[in-house]
């Protein structure tokens, strides 16, 4: 395709949405924000915020988020039910721009099974929700659930219908990741040709990847008129994952001498907006993920390190910097200077000032004198944990632990309440860890059930931080926490104090 007279494809963000629904990636509202920020400083059109009638604290933080941002749009998900459309109302009060999304499904067994509805009452319920979401707000999309395995001219009436009540978008989605580009594509180009009016909406799709084609299905679509693709940061989502957002935005704009199309997106935020959401959610990102990957400008073998070095473009089709990740990287350990970080942090495209620098440069010394290089990777994670933190009900002071195979284990632990008293107490466990654990349990006086309990290797190497991440869990809630430290215990006790601070702040609102 020609490169010029570029249309501009509008980019909906779904990770604060469809992304978090994901089983292991909830976020409590402190991270929800921090991402919201992120998605409006990478320059996504639409950031879809949440879906307000599924519980209260959705509703409260699609309501926190559409209070703060102001450069992009925010949208709320609501069935095509008037009490939803009413959460979604009181929650995009405050919003600069908000935006109503409704959606109803479309295909045969969806309708039968699900619904339990007439194609006709569908066609019917669609457009009384638009006309009903339409007097609260001007921006109304309309999506057709699972509308690939729906009949083609029943979407193009149930469209035909959306527009005429007021929706400015309908969205075609592929639910269940069902579908291949060639005939996406050639689907897309039907509902566009046949739906009545819509040259008065513009036209969406969303695509999972459970057949692992969610982007290339999009970009079929971008191709064959959607003016809108609705994705999420590394891809998360239901089951195998929707779309990914970086994918989606480098391969029309590496590819733009085929393509016609382009997005508003700042690529240079991409690799930023990727480790964020990774960290949050405590969903690592494999090394081979395109794009954002640690592997991705990587180069070990010897034939590909002579290319690059003599000619970049041998093995690369676009910059590390095109997407955020620096070319050069400096080692950095215990004898580096605060320039030099400060110089690292901007390289990484993670700008700290003030106090919150003091802070991880002090950080940053602690580790430096416990292991030879701090890695790109190391630095990352100290940002992110300052950065994205609640209030510390607990803080940790010290522990220790006694262990063997004949003794069983003890564990000791001193934690700080509220920055004033100290609480100290021994416990006897099955292991270390149980032993600290539940010695933390009887200093708090709560007993969460511990849900989840990993442990990884943030770098390579015996001096490597060993990174735990765990989910607790207390009457029906949960909760996420993680630390790191080059002690495994250690890193351990911080995850688990950091779950409990989450749970102490959350239910801390409800008391």
């Amino acid at each position: 395709m020609n490169s010029e007279n570029k249309r501009l494809v509008r980019v909906l963000d779904t990770t604060l949405r469809d992304g978090e629904q994901a089983p292991g990636c909830s976020m409590n509202l402190t991270e929800k924000i921090e991402v919201a920020r992120r998605l409006e400083k990478l320059g996504v059109d639409i950031i879809e915020a949440g879906f307000p009638a599924s519980s209260p604290g959705d509703l409260e933080s699609v309501k926190a988020i559409a209070g703060i941002i102001k450069d992009c749009t925010v949208a709320g998900l609501c069935r095509c039910r008037e009490s939803d459309i009413d959460a979604g109302r009181e929650a995009l009060a405050g919003a600069a721009s908000p935006r109503i999304h409704v959606f109803l499904a479309t295909s045969p067994v969806h309708m039968e099974y699900k619904l339990k509805m007439t194609p006709e009452q569908v066609l019917e319920q669609a457009a009384a929700s638009v006309r009903y979401a339409k007097k609260f707000c001007e921006d109304v999309e309309f999506s057709a659930e699972d509308a690939f395995r729906s009949d083609p001219d029943f979407v193009c009436r149930v469209f035909g219908a959306a527009i005429a009540a007021g929706a400015l978008t309908v969205n075609f989605p592929d639910t269940v990741g069902y579908a291949m580009p060639a005939e996406f594509g050639g689907r897309i180009c039907y509902i566009r040709e046949h739906t009545p009016g819509m040259e008065k909406a513009g036209f969406s799709v969303h695509c999972h990847n459970d057949l692992g084609l969610a982007v290339a299905n999009s970009i079929a679509a971008v191709t064959n008129g959607a003016d809108q693709v609705e994705c999420t940061v590394n891809g998360i989502g239901e089951r195998a994952g929707n779309a990914s957002l970086e994918e989606l935005v480098m391969g029309l704009r590496v590819r733009k001498d085929y393509f016609s199309a382009d997005t508003r997106i700042d690529s240079t935020q991409l690799y930023a907006a990727s480790r964020l959401v990774s960290q949050v959610t405590g969903v690592k990102i494999q090394p081979n993920k395109a794009i954002v990957g640690d592997n991705a400008f990587a180069h070990e073998a010897g034939i590909h390190q002579h290319g690059v070095m003599v000619k970049r473009e041998t093995y690369e089709i676009m910059t590390p910097q095109s997407v955020g990740i620096p070319l050069n990287r400096m080692v950095l350990g215990k004898h580096s200077g605060r320039h030099a970080f400060e110089e690292r942090l901007k390289a990484l495209n993670l700008p700290l000032d003030g106090e919150m620098l003091e802070k991880v440069f002090a950080e940053f010394k602690d580790l430096a004198d416990k292991k030879k290089v701090v890695s790109d990777r190391d630095i990352e994670v100290l940002v992110m944990d300052t950065a994205v933190t609640v209030p510390e009900t607990w803080k940790l002071d010290h522990w220790a632990v006694n262990t063997g195979s004949a003794l069983g284990a003890s564990g000791v632990i001193r934690l700080q309440h509220k920055g004033g008293s100290f609480e100290k107490l021994v416990s006897m466990g099955d292991g270390p860890i149980d032993s600290i654990f539940k010695a933390i349990n009887k200093i708090i006086g709560r007993e969460p059930e511990l849900e989840l309990y990993e442990i990884g290797a943030i770098t390579g190497g015996s001096a490597s931080q060993g990174e735990t991440v765990v989910k607790i869990a207390l009457n029906g809630r949960h909760w996420n926490g993680r630390g790191v430290s080059t002690d495994i215990i250690e890193s351990s006790i911080r995850a688990y104090i950091s779950a409990i601070n989450v749970m102490e702040w959350d239910l801390g609102k409800k008391e």
